[in-house]
């Protein structure tokens, strides 16, 4: 359960390396998996805006259900643009390229999952993360 205090720190820092790094090596990638350096581009900025969102909330104490929900559904709903991507350019990506996709489709819906089990409890970050005391429901 330590990982609880954790996932919003991994779900913003995990977004913004893959942004970061899909955008500046966006051309070079683009060649190695066989991808429109556009479709590259979106792939980058849409981490980094998410990184920015999940970011507002790793750094609160209190947060809102409602925002915490959002954070888990758009992570679910990137995987399955990921999944989209992956189905759309199969026939012309590279391996390499395939197992990107695919790989941050797990990723991103993995963390959805946590996100969404654990929602009331990443509603108060306690000293370590986790709130000590229980949040009634909603």
């Amino acid at each position: 359960m330590r990982m609880i205090r954790h996932i919003l720190w991994l779900d913003c820092i995990a977004a913004a390396v893959a942004g970061v790094l899909v955008l500046s090596f966006a051309a070079w990638l683009s060649e190695w998996y066989a991808l429109p350096r556009e479709l590259l581009s979106f792939i980058g900025a849409v981490n980094i805006a998410y990184a920015c969102f999940s970011f507002s909330l790793a750094i609160r104490v209190r947060r809102s259900e409602a925002l915490i929900k959002l954070l888990a559904v758009a992570n679910g709903f990137w995987a399955l643009a990921c999944l989209g991507v992956a189905a759309a350019f199969a026939p012309l990506m590279t391996l390499p390229g395939l197992c990107h996709v695919l790989g941050e489709a797990a990723f991103v819906a993995g963390l959805g999952m946590l996100e969404w089990k654990w929602r009331r409890r990443l509603l108060v970050a306690g000293e370590q993360g986790v709130s000590t005391q229980p949040v009634a429901d909603q």
